[in-house]
């Protein structure tokens, strides 16, 4: 096993996972997973979250007062927004160009999977979405800017106020002497490195606690196998949607900007992808993203201590694909016809939206009703898809790390901060 590489352990501490979930599901063996199983699940993912906040404040950073000047944090800057715009809006028109060709949602009988499990679980993602709409359309701005660093810090999900600060401190640093922030700079170097130590630490327990959340998640929908094969043509089109954006828009990116092959690329990364898809919670993947992009796949440290941070907090392209195809999936189920005027609603909605999502398991639900209200489908609809959305957020959110990978390596190269790796690099 030592010899194994790190995805494969984790590639095997899923498959038993699934394995053992199906077995306790059928023996009745839920009590003792939930004892003595998932809580193990739960401390590798409270391990990874634990790091997050300061290994983005730290890598953020470094990152920005590592720059020359205000003009090349500007360059890297703008590439980077610029980039993650833009493969978000093509997610959101992939997932319309789907949701409308496959129409998953004519002849849906609306009332045949409503429980009150399910009602009660839409509902709070409803409450949760009017507390976002009755602050207005820029509320996502108004969070960027925390009243208190200490407070922001102590949430994952105000991660953006975090990185505002960050960003803040480290142009304050550039514009500064050098002989005034020598010593603030290797603080920060020293932590950063000190974080990303931690992280290599917590990766070793990674297939173990792959193994327990996999497990804990199949016993937990082993009872909703009927809701599943209900919505199946839905699921299968979100997931036509997120294969579409790894196996073809990221490699034909990477082939524009860069000359890594793709299949290098996803041997670099796959890691990441295994544990993205594990927590579901682009944040908690952050610092093997990271450790994947510099030390896999050869992008500076200067590039990915900016990139992926703020990319894990902006750049939600599965997040953006799913909302649009839920969108228009209500909006069949409900006999709603959605002309071009609200489509390209959906592709605003859905591309701001996926700025102000926090990386964490299930907030592109609660994205989605802002979405649902934008283009007058009711938010009741939610409650269609609340049954499956646990699977596909765990597949969205492979997307979104692959689509900050994708966008760091593209900056590296473009910046000339991309070096080649080796086979050994890539599949260790």
């Amino acid at each position: 096993m030592k010899k194994l590489a790190l995805h494969w352990k984790i590639i095997i501490g899923m498959v038993l996972g699934v394995v053992y979930g199906l077995i306790a599901s059928k023996y009745g063996w839920v009590d003792f997973t939930n004892s003595w199983i998932k809580p193990w699940g739960t401390i590798f993912v409270n391990l990874l979250k634990l790091i997050a906040v300061p290994l983005v404040f730290a890598s953020l950073i470094k990152g920005v007062a590592s720059l020359s000047d205000i003009s090349k944090l500007s360059r890297i800057g703008g590439k980077t927004i610029a980039i993650y715009l833009a493969s978000t809006v093509i997610a959101v028109t992939i997932g319309l160009l789907l949701v409308n060709t496959v129409k998953p949602g004519e002849g849906f009988d609306k009332d045949s999977i409503k429980t009150e499990q399910i009602e009660e679980g839409a509902n709070e993602k409803i409450e949760a979405a009017k507390i976002v709409e009755d602050e207005g359309p820029l509320k996502f701005l108004v969070d960027i800017v925390p009243t208190n660093i200490f407070d922001a810090a102590s949430d994952n999900r105000n991660m953006l106020q975090v990185i505002f600060f960050a960003i803040l401190l480290g142009i304050a640093l550039v514009m500064l002497p050098d002989e005034k922030t020598t010593y603030v700079k290797g603080f920060f170097d020293g932590i950063n490195d000190i974080i990303l130590q931690i992280v290599d630490i917590i990766m070793i327990s990674a297939p173990y606690g792959v193994f327990a959340l996999l497990g804990g998640l199949v016993v937990d929908f082993g009872a909703s196998a009927e809701l599943f094969i209900a919505l199946g043509k839905y699921s299968v089109t979100v997931i036509v949607g997120l294969l579409l954006m790894i196996l073809v828009v990221y490699p034909f990116i990477l082939k524009i900007f860069t000359k890594m092959k793709y299949k290098d690329f996803f041997k670099g990364i796959m890691p990441a992808q295994m544990l993205a898809f594990s927590t579901s919670s682009s944040a908690a993947t952050l610092p093997v993203t990271m450790e994947r992009c510099e030390d896999h796949l050869g992008v500076s440290e200067e590039v990915s201590s900016f990139v992926l941070p703020l990319g894990a907090t902006i750049n939600m392209d599965g997040t953006s694909l799913y909302q649009a195809v839920a969108a228009v999936f209500i909006a069949q189920a409900y006999g709603m016809e959605l002309g071009i005027a609200e489509q390209l609603t959906i592709v605003m909605t859905a591309t701001l939206a996926s700025i102000g999502a926090a990386a964490v398991p299930g907030a592109g639900m609660v994205m989605l009703v802002i979405v649902l209200g934008a283009i007058g489908v009711p938010v009741e609809g939610l409650a269609l898809i609340f049954g499956v959305d646990r699977l596909l957020d765990m597949m969205r959110t492979v997307v979104n790390v692959t689509g900050d990978a994708t966008v760091a390596t593209v900056v590296a190269s473009t910046e000339g901060q991309l070096r080649e790796v080796t086979d050994k690099e890539l599949m260790s």
